[in-house]
């Protein structure tokens, strides 16, 4: 499969091509160096990923997403909160690791979900204190692959039974269970039927069709590059059970151009302001204007992020400036402008005291409860 590149010289493109590259290249120099530079990266994390999910029509709240990944659920998590919080660990990764690591074979196999390790990593500040025992990379009991073998064999052998007995009864004949084994024979190592894949997808070679893209877009300007490999990602297909892979990778790519290098570009918070019909149009101009005007979105819905920490984080410490030096009030600022959203176990649990306290903290900090619930009531900057 291979993707027809554009004309990069095409008069249509140039007025959100220029729009994209201020817009970006305003809000890189104003994230590295902004006083909350690091609790708006981690919050962009949050937003990109419920913005991917709603990009694919589902729909995922931010304070479910955060109570999730602090391992702190209010119900059982639905599917899709599963998959958004994928995309977040797959953006931290992202954030992580080198630039160029997401391009390589290792790194592509590691988003994948394949393996591979990110280097040089190291744990954030506001990182879980209970350390490796809530690690998603923990490794793989062999007990739990044994017992899913052993379940296998039993239910195959449920199987074969009912469908003697079956025969035996006269409800079907012999000819009928001979297809439904010879289907069954087709499973996928992951339990699926064979019949709801298409078995000649070839993911490698798709992932192959698209990275041949790359020298292409390295020599377009950055923004317009980025728009081709996003393009190229949603024509290709490469990947069928991880398709938003492609709009992390925008922001990936734009870090390894230089455009945004202060962070990764929540690509989604930008792509959910573009209309279905301009982002799936048959014209292709009329995409990668859409996915031009989507960075030039999220550049501005970025920069909207920044004055409103930066102003919340003020009036936070005029609220503290009388206190005394050993208060737990700072770190309560600093958790409050990196998430969402925080619940009273989530303070506790991170500043090391009791839900009592956290509450008593909140109280006297003045922010905003979200929520509007009786219980699970969650607290943050708008």
């Amino acid at each position: 499969m291979r993707y027809e590149i554009p004309d990069p010289l095409d008069p249509a493109l140039l007025p959100a091509l220029m729009v994209a590259e201020d817009a970006l290249a305003r809000l890189d120099e104003r994230t590295g160096r902004h006083a909350v530079a690091a609790g708006f990266r981690e919050r962009g994390q949050f937003f990109d990923a419920t913005a991917a999910l709603w990009v694919a029509g589902e729909l995922v709240h931010v304070e479910d997403l955060v109570l999730h990944d602090s391992h702190m659920d209010a119900r059982a998590p639905s599917h899709e909160l599963t998959i958004a919080h994928a995309v977040l660990r797959a953006r931290r990764r992202l954030e992580l690791a080198d630039p160029d690591w997401a391009f390589s074979a290792s790194g592509l196999s590691a988003l994948r979900g394949e393996g591979g390790a990110i280097p040089n990593y190291e744990p954030r500040e506001l990182s879980d204190p209970e350390g490796e025992a809530n690690s998603t990379d923990a490794p793989v009991d062999p007990m739990d692959s044994s017992l899913s073998d052993a379940f296998a064999e039993i239910d195959a052998a449920i199987a074969r039974s009912e469908r003697l007995l079956e025969i035996h009864a006269g409800s079907v004949t012999e000819a009928d269970s001979a297809a439904v084994e010879m289907q069954t024979s087709r499973m996928e190592p992951t339990g699926q039927l064979g019949l709801l894949f298409d078995e000649e997808w070839d993911e490698a070679a798709r992932l192959d069709a698209w990275r041949a893209v790359l020298p292409v877009a390295d020599q377009l300007p950055a923004t317009l590059g980025a728009a081709v490999l996003f393009d190229a990602w949603e024509r290709i297909e490469p990947l069928r059970r991880q398709h938003w892979l492609g709009s992390l990778l925008v922001g990936a790519y734009l870090r390894v151009r230089g455009k945004v290098g202060s962070h990764v570009l929540a690509y989604n918070t930008g792509l959910k302001t573009i209309r279905h019909e301009r982002r799936r149009s048959k014209d292709r101009l009329t995409r990668l204007a859409g996915f031009l005007e989507a960075m030039s979105a999220a550049a501005e819905l970025g920069m909207k992020e920044l004055d409103r920490l930066s102003l919340a984080k003020t009036q936070m410490e005029m609220r503290i400036r009388d206190r005394r030096s050993n208060s737990n009030l700072p770190g309560l600022i600093d958790l409050v402008l990196s998430r969402p959203i925080v619940s009273g176990p989530l303070i506790a649990r991170h500043l090391g005291i009791t839900p009592r306290g956290a509450l008593n903290l909140v109280r006297e900090l003045g922010v905003r409860e979200m929520t509007g619930r009786g219980r699970y009531r969650g607290w943050g900057v708008l």
